[in-house]
C-alpha cells in the first residue's frame, strides 16, 4: 500500500505522521477497525473524490481503540478534528474535507484548524 508522510508546516515542533494511503471504499470501510495500537507516528490516511462532509465522515464501530481524526480539506488545510472514541456511530466534520487522517490520540494536540499541511510520498519498507 502507498504511503505518505503528512507534516503540519503551521506547527513544524510536530512528529511528521506516517500514514498509509487508503482511496478503496473496502480500504477506507476497513479503516484501522480491530487494530489493538497504533505506533507513535503511525496513521491512515481516507482520501475522498471531492471536498464533503458526508463522505468524509468516519465510523468507530468494532474499534479497539480511540483515534485523533484530523480533517483536511484540498487545499491541506486543516478544517476539523476530534478525539474519536471506540464503538461511536459516527463522526462528521464541521466543514467538507477531502482527506481523513486517522492517528494515535496523543497527535490530537498537534494539529489545530487553520493549520497548513504537506503530504511526501515515500516507500514502502
Amino acid at each position: 500500500m502507498k504511503q505518505v508522510k503528512i507534516i503540519n508546516l503551521t506547527n513544524q515542533d510536530t512528529i511528521p505522521i506516517q500514514a498509509a494511503y487508503c482511496q478503496s471504499f473496502v480500504c477506507q470501510l476497513r479503516g484501522l477497525m480491530f487494530r489493538k495500537n497504533l505506533s507513535d507516528g503511525e496513521g491512515l490516511l481516507l482520501v475522498q473524490k471531492n471536498d464533503s462532509r458526508m463522505d468524509a465522515s468516519i465510523h468507530m464501530m468494532f474499534m479497539w481503540l480511540d483515534l485523533a481524526v484530523i480533517w483536511i480539506n484540498s487545499d491541506l488545510t486543516v478544517v476539523d478534528k476530534v478525539l474519536a472514541r471506540r464503538w461511536k456511530l459516527a463522526y462528521v466534520p464541521q466543514k467538507a474535507a477531502k482527506y481523513v487522517l486517522e492517528t494515535g490520540v496523543t497527535h490530537l494536540a498537534d494539529y489545530n484548524i487553520g493549520d497548513k499541511v504537506r503530504f511526501d510520498a515515500t516507500s514502502m519498507g
